[in-house]
């Protein structure tokens, strides 16, 4: 199996049920397309739960004292937040679906002469589809285990997840879900291919404070599914990269 495997696989699970969700969703009632994206929504705050609770791991809190792993996450979210906003990668990313929409003339007409409606479901479903693939665990430790040669079980089980998920997601958020297909080639191929070069010197601690801080980040797409409130998780993306270097800092000058 060459390195890369599972992500090719991931990509074309999401395809396959972006087709089939589009598929069906003109055939459902508005009603239960939103009951749909609730249930995602929830599924969603349950598995960050899940994540978020890697605070609780030992190597973790042996790296960096018992209180440590809460002030790690904390001080990812801040600094990941404050430079994501200076950055503003969520503006970029929500410019990138508008792009990609236009490029590949996706769902042409929507609801209004403009077409603007039609852009704003592409968007949405673009920028809520790659933070919920793209965000949790599965993603980055399946792509270093993948690019480490130790197999692409973890990215298969993912592959299935996504596909099941890109079904319901492409019921009610249309075409945009699909090209999220190419934020998981670009970020789990890049993980996979920083394995495959520097071999496994991320320690179980930093991925630990990796997948908890990854965790909270899913709580905030959980919420923008739910339509609680739309907070701009893209901005708190670069946390990811430095909860494990936080983690690596605490640990040396302990």
């Amino acid at each position: 199996m060459f390195p890369g495997a599972g992500t090719v696989l991931n990509v074309a699970t999401i395809l396959v049920g972006a087709t089939i969700g589009v598929a069906l969703g003109h055939r459902l009632p508005q009603r239960t397309r939103d009951v749909v994206t609730d249930g995602l929504g929830l599924v969603t705050l349950m598995i960050a739960a899940l994540n978020a609770a890697s605070v609780l791991d030992p190597a973790f809190r042996t790296a960096v004292g018992g209180g440590g792993p809460v002030l790690v996450v904390l001080g990812a979210i801040l600094i990941g937040g404050l430079v994501g906003s200076l950055l503003r990668l969520e503006s970029r990313l929500e410019g990138l679906g508008a792009w990609l929409q236009r490029r590949l003339g996706a769902g042409g007409g929507g609801t209004d002469p403009t077409g603007s409606d039609t852009r704003r479901r592409f968007v949405e479903g673009f920028v809520t589809a790659s933070l919920v693939y793209v965000v949790g665990p599965l993603a980055i430790l399946g792509s270093l285990s993948d690019g480490l040669g130790r197999g692409i079980d973890q990215l298969a089980l993912k592959a299935t997840l996504d596909g099941f998920a890109s079904i319901a997601f492409a019921a009610s958020l249309g075409w945009g879900v699909a090209a999220a297909a190419l934020s998981v080639a670009v970020v789990q191929g890049g993980f996979t291919l920083v394995a495959v070069l520097a071999g496994g010197l991320l320690p179980n601690s930093g991925i630990a404070a990796l997948t908890a801080t990854g965790g909270l980040l899913l709580v905030g797409v959980a919420l923008r599914l739910l339509r609680i409130r739309p907070l701009p998780v893209g901005d708190l993306l670069p946390a990811l990269v430095v909860a494990p270097v936080l983690t690596a800092l605490v640990a040396a000058v302990r």
